[in-house]
């Protein structure tokens, strides 16, 4: 699989223009953690001129994979592509932390998941004190859990679970909805805000009961044989929702990155042509929830005819979202028409959330760059920060307990749906 990668390991020229972007050099000033020094050292390690060791495996785990070298690069180098390449080679030789495969075992198989949630809703407040209905603090310390950490909480009942498989809202035309696997479990009030918007604009709502994981926490650890057999499963589903909706709709920025961008890179990857071009061709019908209702729909008419909150409001760009699709305008457009907005400084400022292997190998890391945002958004004087991912929204929600701000977050679904209530 490294001969996919010899081109991108030799394109980069050593311009420097990344570094200055890169979040993980930003916090260890160390140029072996930084785009161009990953480079370097996967081509050292493609031609056989470097072994891989616990140290080696570290630096490749330590890319947040945000992308933001990619959008500055002239050349347009999908470092990204090569780090997640390197990191099957990892997990081959060096294999997969038992923590990790079980959290991952546990996002590829539903009916597990579903089982295990329910589990965990009864006994999160054994070890757990409950934030609010989403999120909790940890009481000790293990393997992706930190004491005094916010994690998120499980929900009673999922939301797939919670709804029937079509909802009818007597519309000319329908959608389906692919849900993600932290709104389906944890933040359910996003997903409810789908269907809250979707009644209003009299669309009907497909919500794909035979979806699975997109896949994305397995690709950023290196779980390549999941990843495959995730991805096939969901593009075989989408292609026959297709024929009988108008489009898919995702509130996740990394599930829709995930499926809209890197499925085709992932299949080029282990080179499966004929995946990739049915990866590229339903993604032609995927949309980020904002960027469907913003364009698709008369949401917008709708909500200049409801009054302005009386509270400031700001928004973070998630990575997954700005950087690699391309969406930043049309959640604003929504947020601007109802809400006092502030943007933020630094709008392409990672969160730090950085995947799996970051949150339980790499927390204190994942952290500074999360306490780092915080600050931009403490200048704002928002009452409530949003972004449209709950990876974010994970993250960010612990920073601002981690620094005692008085700021809250709230997904941009959520907002959009709480103006009609006075309705």
């Amino acid at each position: 699989m490294l001969n996919n990668i010899k081109n991108i390991s030799s394109a980069c020229v050593k311009c420097g223009k990344c570094i200055q972007s890169c979040t993980v050099y930003d916090i260890k000033k160390d140029e072996t953690n930084s785009p161009r020094g990953f480079l370097d050292l996967i081509s050292a390690y493609k031609d056989e001129n470097l072994k891989l060791d616990k140290g080696l495996k570290k630096v490749f785990e330590s890319c947040f994979l945000c992308t933001r070298c990619v959008e500055v690069c002239p050349s347009n180098i999908r470092v990204d592509t090569a780090i997640e390449a390197v990191r099957f080679d990892i997990v081959k030789q060096m294999g997969i932390a038992w923590y990790k495969k079980i959290m991952l075992y546990l996002l590829s198989h539903r009916k597990v998941m579903d089982l295990a949630a329910k589990f965990g809703y009864v006994f999160q407040s054994c070890a757990f004190k409950i934030q609010d209905n989403s999120m909790m603090r940890a009481k000790f310390s293990l393997p992706m859990i930190k004491k005094d950490r916010l994690l998120i909480a499980f929900k009673k009942k999922s939301f797939l679970n919670s709804n029937p498989n079509f909802i009818d809202n007597k519309g000319e035309k329908s959608i389906a909805l692919f849900v993600g696997c932290l709104a389906n479990y944890s933040y359910t009030s996003t997903a409810f805000s789908i269907l809250k918007i979707a009644k209003k604009l009299n669309i009907n709502v497909d919500l794909m009961q035979k979806q699975v994981c997109c896949g994305a926490p397995h690709y950023f650890t290196g779980d390549f044989k999941t990843v495959e057999s995730l991805a096939k499963k969901n593009i075989s589903y989408f292609e026959e929702k297709l024929k009988k909706v108008e489009a898919i709709i995702i509130p996740e920025a990394t599930c829709s990155a995930m499926i809209r961008v890197d499925y085709e890179h992932f299949f080029k990857l282990i080179n499966d042509e004929e995946w990739a071009k049915r990866a590229r061709k339903v993604s032609e019908r995927i949309f980020i929830a904002s960027k469907y209702f913003y364009e698709f729909t008369p949401l917008l008419q709708v909500l200049q005819k409801l009054p302005k909150k009386d509270y400031k409001l700001t928004y973070h760009d998630p990575c997954h979202s700005k950087k690699m699709q391309g969406y930043h305008k049309e959640v604003r457009e929504l947020l601007k028409v109802n809400f006092k907005f502030k943007e933020l400084d630094d709008t392409n400022s990672c969160c730090g959330f950085g995947g799996l292997s970051m949150q339980s190998d790499y927390y204190d890391e994942a952290l500074k760059v999360g306490l780092k945002r915080v600050k931009d958004i403490e200048k704002s004087e928002a009452q409530i920060l949003s972004a449209e991912c709950s990876a974010c929204r994970m993250q960010l929600s612990n920073a601002l307990h981690q620094s005692k701000s008085n700021t809250n977050f709230k997904a941009p679904l959520e907002l959009i749906a709480s103006c009609f209530d006075e309705t």
